[in-house]
């Protein structure tokens, strides 16, 4: 029968058999029969309750502890482990097969919270899938829309799979992810050295490759705690906190950037775009507007929609003509086109509960709209019979939808044609959130307008751009600093 209390072995032979001498070894005892506090390691050996088959085992840590306590701490939580299935034979085998499994594979017992949902909720306490094993049916079974599923499938194919794929799920820790995100800028820089390599062959090896940016690392890291959430919430593992919630990952956003004049100078000296994100002053955006009514009327009440009021492009392309009332000169978004696998579009609803909104209209854009129906009337009469019903406000002159991508080309090519300095199709959205910052208007009035889900959102984006208060204060500390001074004279 085996002994529930700590003892010492050894790695000395008997210099006869060659064979361990484990804890039979007379190094291991002082002259008064105590251990030797400097020879051999402190172990134990337990007996477990029988396979399944009725076979006696018996638990032998293969590795020693560095002291008593340490062999004491595993046999407690042994015991307690095999007490959570109380007197229940079949719970007591699974138990002792999970103890004795997980000791051989990671040289640690199971988690004592995690055995006990599983008890309590009748789960099956083995069987524990791989990060593999789990995500690609993970991101198969979840409810998603297909530009999110793909994206999930590209984090997991890409980077969790290669990287963390045999890491069994309940034994995921911070320092795996860790791991992770340090061997993708490794990646990083394999590849940004080889394209800067003089060696033809070398900067061919790395075609195609792009670098993974912080942005992506953080979408990464954030799919992972989503999956892992869901594997919380599914009773699959418990009793473990999500790693992916304990590690952070930058993911620095470009503030919006003003084309200044000065700005503007340089860039058609150098060509140099200060930042990815760029707005035009109110003098750039009503120039431009002009440009396009001119010379791009079909597509301009679209990008004064989104020049004017902000909304998104797959919002401004999905407007439904039932949600344009003019009278009350509001339109409601409820709708949004959006591409997927290879450039389709479908339709589907704004991303978020604050995306669903009306959002009121000026008068100058009243107009714009009632003279865009009469036209759009023109182009169906002259389609007849081949017009599509779309549903949609805005559709080319031949009835159909407007495809995102399109508007997106459109725009490009109406600002290199124009000589503007550059900005995306979404920074129009940019456009008008600082310009209504600027005119004063109420940071939350803006953050609805945009259909922000809340208005620190708004602050932080456009902080650097709307520069109206900071000008006020700044003349107010002034004016200040002055008076202080002249009374002090």
């Amino acid at each position: 029968m085996a002994t529930d209390t700590p003892f010492k072995v050894c790695r000395c032979k008997d210099p006869d058999t060659d064979r361990p001498l484990r804890n039979k070894c007379p190094k291991l005892r002082r002259a008064n029969r105590s251990w030797s506090l400097t020879h051999g390691q402190w172990a134990y050996q337990l007996e477990l309750p029988a396979t399944a088959d009725g076979k006696r085992r018996q638990l032998r840590p293969s590795t020693g502890f560095e002291n008593r306590d340490a062999a004491q701490d595993e046999i407690d939580q042994v015991r307690r482990l095999l007490d959570l299935a109380g007197k229940d034979p079949k719970r007591l085998t699974e138990v002792a097969d999970l103890i004795q499994a997980s000791r051989r594979a990671t040289g640690d017992l199971p988690d004592l919270e995690t055995v006990r949902f599983r008890l309590k909720t009748d789960s099956a306490l083995g069987g524990i899938p791989t990060l593999a094993q789990y995500l690609t049916g993970w991101v198969n079974d979840i409810e998603l829309d297909e530009n999110t599923r793909r994206s999930y499938a590209n984090h997991i194919t890409t980077h969790l799979i290669p990287h963390l794929g045999d890491v069994v799920l309940d034994q995921l820790r911070p320092h795996h992810i860790h791991t992770l995100i340090r061997e993708i800028k490794e990646r990083n820089e394999e590849i940004l050295a080889k394209r800067n390599d003089p060696d033809p062959a070398v900067r061919k090896s790395v075609a195609g490759r792009r670098p993974t940016g912080e942005a992506t690392r953080s979408r990464i890291r954030a799919t992972l705690r989503k999956a892992f959430n869901d594997a919380l919430r599914e009773g699959i593992i418990a009793g473990v906190a999500n790693p992916a919630a304990l590690v952070k990952t930058r993911n620095k956003r470009s503030r919006p950037i003003v084309w200044e004049p000065e700005r503007v100078e340089r860039w058609q000296a150098t060509g140099e775009v200060p930042s990815p994100v760029m707005v035009w002053t109110d003098e750039l955006l009503a120039d431009f507007l002009d440009y396009a009514a001119a010379e791009a009327p079909d597509i301009h009440p679209m990008l004064h929609l989104m020049a004017y009021r902000g909304t998104r492009r797959g919002e401004t392309c999905g407007l439904l003509d039932a949600e344009v009332r003019l009278r009350k000169a509001e339109i409601g978004i409820i709708n949004q086109i959006t591409t997927y696998g290879g450039g389709r579009i479908r339709h589907k609803k704004p991303k978020s509960e604050a995306g669903n909104r009306d959002v009121i209209l000026d008068p100058d854009t009243v107009a714009l709209f009632t003279t865009y129906k009469a036209q759009r009337a023109k182009w169906q009469l002259a389609a007849g019979s081949n017009w599509p019903d779309t549903g949609l406000f805005f559709v080319r002159p031949d009835g159909r939808a407007w495809h995102p991508a399109s508007v997106s080309q459109r725009f490009r090519r109406l600002i290199q044609r124009g000589g503007f300095p550059p900005i995306r199709l979404h920074d129009l959205r940019h456009c008008a959130a600082t310009i209504a910052l600027e005119a004063g208007i109420d940071i939350k009035v803006v953050s609805e307008q945009l259909g922000h889900s809340t208005t620190t959102l708004t602050r932080d984006t456009y902080q650097s751009v709307a520069k109206e208060l900071h000008h006020e204060a700044a003349g107010a500390v002034a004016e200040r600093i002055k008076a202080k001074r002249r009374s002090a004279a």
